[in-house]
């Protein structure tokens, strides 16, 4: 079959099973790809966004899966193209995001011969992307059947999968359209997975500590009159049993914990983790970000967790501990009490609202399949262009890491306030033991790192509107300006 045909019948069997947005970084061996994604968009059958680097293109497809819970299909060309896809793949493998990495690819003939833009691309992601490759001899249906095996794997496992399809010339043609494929093609029928519950026993020597993906942890400390530690990016930081000052609590009760119930994936506090890695542990398995047992530690694992009793009120009581407010926790908790839908960057500033921001029900995103800071602006945007109005709150450096990602081009208008938390280098990094190991010259090259980029030029270079903030009363009247904005606030410590 012709290049344009199997395009056309692939993306029309993944629009067709849940995938309505596509994202597109330019390529020659993908133009048959590109123009079908492009008839669908035209047939108001799906969203098409065109972004200049794959990296950055990948993020945002992984913004708009976290703020749609759907699956979102990535198209790129061959060679290192594929390769740039690499990070994202990594944090939706380990946060459990279902995207689909269309990799246009030269005939298998050509593959170790130098070819030009040729490589192994199939199973290029090892564990992190399953891989069906289509060959060029492959009919509609063919291509039908394999797109859609791929996308049920995706969708069953919670995984990226990655269609890797062959091109020869004629690389592309005006028709078929892919619009007209989509009566063609079959649904899928997946089966409905069943929950195994748990009763957990809980006593007043019991906590439950949520991570990112334990949204569920709420539900069960209130019903178990249990103290909640939990994490920002959890989900579960609201209601009256969610503990304000995390850290100071637990140095004060450490003593008397012997179990915990674990929601989700936390990873944020040391102190935490010494608190799991000593104590009995409970899992709720995450759907998302799968199972949590670091330590080889935990007793019991459940799909649903039911607690066994309840603890006495004293218990709960002994959690509320005051917190600290200094300058940077200011600003972090203005930020959290202003926003309905926020993205936290892995910087300082999470840390920080993890010490203090009071319990509080809203949207928040972050990448904490593997913690990393790359593509938090992208993936910022791709959040921003499924939701209507999106904060994200991140360091200099977590911005400058995808300075790239600022770009414009081919995006339509989206509401996204970027705050930085500026204090002109890693933060982060004086909460390590290196800090006091070394001499205070290396540490700072080695791991401050120091900038001294002009973010008002940078944001300008971008089109967007900037706004630098060195107090509260600054910082309010600029959240007054829609985005896309950077909000640049000077930390001084």
């Amino acid at each position: 079959m012709s290049s344009q045909s199997i395009a056309a019948r692939v993306l029309a069997s993944l629009n067709v099973n849940g995938v309505s947005d596509f994202l597109l970084s330019p390529g020659s061996r993908s133009q048959s790809l590109a123009l079908a994604a492009s008839q669908l968009e035209k047939a108001g059958l799906a969203r098409l966004f065109v972004r200049l680097d794959e990296r950055s293109m990948s993020f945002t497809g992984l913004g708009i899966a976290k703020a749609t819970n759907s699956p979102v299909a990535l198209i790129v060309t061959s060679g290192t193209a594929v390769a740039n896809l690499f990070p994202a793949v990594l944090e939706a493998y380990h946060s459990g995001v279902p995207l689909v990495l269309l990799t246009a690819d030269r005939p298998a003939r050509l593959r170790g011969k130098g070819a030009n833009q040729t490589t192994n691309q199939v199973n290029i992601f090892g564990f992190a992307a399953g891989c069906y490759d289509i060959p060029i001899d492959s009919t509609d249906s063919d291509a039908e059947e394999i797109a859609l095996a791929a996308l049920q794997t995706a969708l069953q496992n919670r995984k990226p999968v990655q269609i890797n399809v062959q091109f020869d010339f004629p690389l592309s043609a005006a028709v078929p359209e892919a619009s007209a494929q989509v009566g063609k093609v079959r649904r899928l029928s997946l089966p409905q997975s069943k929950e195994q519950s748990l009763a957990v026993p809980v006593d007043n020597h019991t906590v439950v500590i949520a991570g990112a993906g334990g949204s569920n942890a709420r539900k069960f400390a209130e019903d178990a009159n249990l103290p909640l530690l939990a994490e920002p990016s959890s989900g579960a930081r609201s209601g009256p049993n969610a503990v304000t000052n995390v850290l100071a609590a637990l140095e004060a009760n450490h003593s008397a914990i012997r179990k915990v119930v674990v929601f989700g994936k936390p990873t944020l506090s040391r102190a935490v983790q010494k608190l799991i890695s000593e104590s009995s542990v409970y899992v709720e398995a995450s759907s998302t970000y799968g199972q949590f047992d670091p330590f080889d530690n935990v007793i019991a694992r459940g799909d649903l967790l039911i607690p066994d009793g309840r603890a006495e009120d004293a218990w709960l009581a002994s959690w509320q501990v005051e917190s600290t407010q200094g300058a940077r926790e200011e600003f972090v908790n203005f930020v959290w009490e202003k926003s309905d839908n926020l993205i936290l960057g892995a910087s300082d500033l999470i840390r920080v609202l993890d010490s203090t921001a009071s319990p509080r029900d809203l949207d928040v995103f972050s990448n904490r399949g593997l913690a990393g800071i790359d593509g938090t602006v992208s993936t910022a945007i791709g959040i921003a262009l499924a939701k209507e109005e999106v904060t994200a709150l991140i360091g200099d450096l977590t911005l400058l890491h995808d300075a790239g990602g600022l770009n414009l081009s081919d995006l339509p208008d989206f509401n996204l306030r970027i705050v930085v938390g500026n204090d002109k280098g890693g933060h982060i990094f004086s909460r390590l033991e290196i800090a006091k190991e070394v001499d205070k010259e290396s540490f700072t090259r080695l791991f401050s790192t120091p900038q001294k980029v002009d973010v008002e030029k940078l944001a300008g270079a971008y089109g967007w509107r900037y706004v630098r903030c060195q107090s509260l009363r600054e910082l309010s009247e600029a959240w007054q300006i829609s985005g896309p904005v950077i909000i640049d606030y000077q930390l001084d410590d």
